[in-house]
């Protein structure tokens, strides 16, 4: 029905709703947080570190919007800088080395579009996770827990399993900026977000993740516990062979295939 999707947008952009750290807080112990890319800055729209899926070494990266305007000023509402993917990419190639698998938390409107992101190689900087990741030799799992928008979510979400909250989104493009493409008017974002096939639901009907995680009990101390049950689940089923790789390789060539 008509509207239904860019309800959906409200939802996965409201300022109530947790953030990375959020996640990270209520899943994992001991999470201890690195910072930077080892060739230009920390970006803080993007943490990341090492921590405990119960017994469970793990590197845990999330894109993180913030909880208040200074939060969302200071890490620029989730749009990541080119630094903020070369870390991402720094930790997981660590977390390849000492066979730690990967969790990542997708929450982004897109990547930032400064003049200076596009001067450090914002473009450059997400092709090579996209790369990079795909031939990963550590499993990788990504949830998508509010926005995922582009490139800026895809970087981050080349992974052997992947996963959508309820209300979150996961699209080419923001229903606004479609509508003023198709359009010229962005107030036909609703129209939009119906065509972009955009909610958790279109995307498990295409293929694109393998389930969508209900917010019933989102205000619940089970809601983590559940999370964090289906993350162990995972993880002790995914090994890091080339068995891995080839079934990483073939889950995104299927994307779009008609039988």
């Amino acid at each position: 029905m008509s509207g239904e999707a860019y309800e959906k947008v409200k939802k996965a952009r409201s300022a109530g709703r947790y953030t990375g750290i959020d996640f990270i807080k209520g899943i994992f112990n001991h999470f201890f947080e690195l910072h930077g890319d080892r060739r230009f800055a920390d970006d803080s729209a993007i943490i990341g570190g090492v921590a405990y899926l119960d017994t469970t070494p793990v590197t845990v990266i999330a894109i993180e919007k913030g909880h208040n305007a200074r939060e969302r000023m200071q890490r620029l509402f989730g749009a990541p800088n080119p630094e903020g993917y070369r870390k991402a990419l720094r930790l997981m190639k660590q977390a390849e080395k000492f066979k730690r698998p990967v969790i990542c938390f997708i929450d982004t409107s897109g990547a930032y579009c400064g003049i200076g992101a596009e001067e450090r190689g914002q473009g450059l900087a997400i092709a090579e996770n996209l790369s990079e990741m795909m031939t990963l030799n550590t499993p990788v799992i990504s949830v998508l827990i509010g926005e995922g928008g582009s490139g800026g979510a895809l970087a981050l979400a080349v992974a052997d399993r992947v996963y959508m909250l309820e209300n979150a989104v996961y699209s080419v493009i923001s229903p606004e900026g479609c509508a003023s493409i198709l359009w010229k008017d962005s107030s036909k974002a609703s129209e939009a977000a119906d065509c972009l096939k955009l909610t958790a639901h279109d995307a498990l009907e295409l293929g694109v993740i393998e389930d969508v995680i209900s917010e019933d009990n989102m205000d619940q101390p089970e809601f983590f516990a559940e999370l964090r049950d289906r993350l162990l689940s995972e993880i002790r089923t995914l090994r890091a062979d080339k068995q891995l790789l080839d079934h990483r390789y073939e889950r995104f060539r299927a994307f779009g295939r008609s039988e």
